[in-house]
């Protein structure tokens, strides 16, 4: 199992910028899988955008694409997620997620086994 604890989000007005990062714990590969799903308000959870520790591997939801990056640092097992250009339907709940083993890194929450507690990110207009 891999411990995942999130950091940052909070409030910004539309075209900010906020930044999540996520600190994995655990049995840790080239070959995990790490990225960031959210929850919009009434909604299930959604892609963002995911990699490996490899850094090979990266994606992103189709509505974020061009305005968030997500980077690794696999000497601190450690991923951050900066979020630019915010806008007001980017409020959510943000969830880390971690995927063992894989050998591609799929935005499908049913792929990911570890979950980070959530942070919110609130974007006003």
């Amino acid at each position: 199992q891999i411990h995942l604890v999130e950091s940052g989000g909070g409030s910004v007005q539309t075209g900010g910028s906020l930044r999540l990062s996520c600190a994995a714990s655990g049995f840790i590969t080239s070959r995990n899988c790490m990225g960031y799903f959210r929850r919009l308000p009434g909604k299930g959870r959604e892609g963002v955008a995911t990699i490996d520790f490899g850094g090979v591997y990266v994606r992103y939801g189709d509505n974020v694409q061009g305005r968030f990056t997500i980077s690794q640092d696999n000497t601190t097992n450690q991923i951050t997620l900066q979020m630019n250009n915010l806008k007001p339907e980017d409020t959510a709940i943000y969830y880390c997620a971690a995927r063992h083993a894989a050998s591609y890194c799929p935005l499908i929450e049913g792929a990911y086994s570890d979950w980070g507690q959530g942070t919110q990110v609130i974007v006003s207009n």
